[in-house]
């Protein structure tokens, strides 16, 4: 067992696990679902919202986005990122390899890194091992992501040798430098990301080579990039077995409730996703019964809850009537009641599974529970 992460149980039906990861400014329960704070925010939300209506236990932060602006040598001369934006729990900073894929038609790859044309202004920005664990090192970040290249789907399996090639010879120089510049000793984690797009003896080979590497933390990169939900999830069934059942895994970038069900039962603990907030701006929110949004004619005149019972301060004090009221007149507070709802839906889901998984009835909750959700959809 490895002294950061502590695995409490694990599920005897499924691969769910419940487990416990110590970070520098906090312990996180997993499994855990992690709001996005590309920019140093969760959008329309101040921290106090994040930590005491939200629930949330950890965030992120985006190291492409934050170099960029406002740069990480300010943060740094702030106090690091945790000061600078008045969050003093946990932050996970992806590093920005992402982005070589999002912003394909602005970067280049080659073996030493990622070069990017800013987005912002056009400006040359290169990202290789040494500056994004240099920036997430000036971000002070409790979990920083080391740099990989993720491949798109679909991809041809030569072109995908390649990048869990690369990705592998990144992972290890991340690890060096930040062992070499001390951020691995001060008590900082440094997750490596397994790769592998469709193909199943790819996968396990990434992820037979990274834990080869003892990193802290794994996650499981290169899903949710346009392969349907089915390809998804037996991407991810074909690389967890093979990270260290000792460490935290974490999927990147996803997804619906129903999908983070699925995952935590193929053994995955932890999970971000931009969906909870982005759709909330579009005033849609989140029930057990399924996505609605308020813009919907038939809560017009609805006095009740966005879900009856739920304990969060948007359900406990406003209605769908005043919900749909501020949408539709574009006021900002609608956006920030929303988001809060969501993102605390999501945390209560994963708060939820916790508990299932520590009774032992995971699979069956799980199934009833999603099998309700897309019921709901489907009417």
């Amino acid at each position: 067992m490895s002294e950061h992460f502590e695995l409490l149980k694990t599920d005897e039906q499924t691969d769910a696990r419940r487990g416990r990861l110590k970070t520098l400014h906090g312990t996180i329960e997993t499994p855990i679902f992690m709001p996005v704070g590309t920019q140093a925010t969760v959008k329309g939300l101040t921290p106090t919202q994040i930590r005491e209506e939200v629930g949330a236990q950890i965030i992120l932060g985006n190291t492409y986005h934050l170099n960029l602006r406002p740069g990480s040598e300010l943060i740094r001369e702030a106090g690091g990122l945790h000061r600078f934006m008045g969050w003093d729990g946990p932050i996970l900073t992806d590093s920005g390899g992402f982005q070589a894929f999002s912003l394909a038609k602005l970067s280049k790859l080659t073996d030493e890194g990622v070069a990017f044309q800013s987005h912002l202004d056009g400006a040359k920005v290169f990202l290789g091992p040494k500056e994004v664990m240099s920036i997430q090192a000036n971000l002070g970040s409790d979990i920083a992501m080391v740099i990989d290249e993720c491949p798109p789907y679909p991809c041809p399996k030569d072109a995908c040798e390649k990048a869990i090639e690369r990705t592998t010879r990144w992972a290890k120089a991340c690890k060096q430098i930040a062992s070499d510049n001390g951020f691995l000793e001060s008590g900082h984690h440094v997750f490596a990301i397994a790769q592998g797009s469709e193909y199943e003896d790819l996968r396990r080979r990434s992820a037979e080579e990274l834990a080869e590497l003892d990193f802290p933390g794994y996650a499981i990169g290169g899903v949710s990039v346009g392969e349907p939900e089915p390809e998804m999830i037996k991407q991810v069934r074909a690389t967890a077995p093979f990270l260290p059942a000792d460490k935290p895994r974490y999927t990147m970038g996803l997804g619906t409730p129903p999908q983070m069900l699925k995952m935590i039962a193929a053994g995955v603990d932890m999970f971000d996703c931009v969906l909870p907030s982005r759709v909330a701006r579009n005033g849609a929110f989140f029930t057990p019964d399924g996505m609605m949004t308020v813009r919907n004619a038939r809560f017009a005149k609805d006095l009740g809850p966005l879900v009856e019972g739920m304990d969060n301060y948007t359900c406990r004090n406003f209605s769908r009537a005043y919900l749909r009221h501020l949408i539709m007149a574009k006021e900002m507070l609608g956006c920030t009641l929303l988001t809060i709802h969501n993102l605390r839906f999501y945390l209560d889901l994963m708060k939820q599974a916790r508990a299932h998984i520590e009774a032992g009835d995971f699979k069956s909750w799980s199934e009833a529970w999603i099998e309700r959700y897309k019921a709901g959809e489907s009417e």
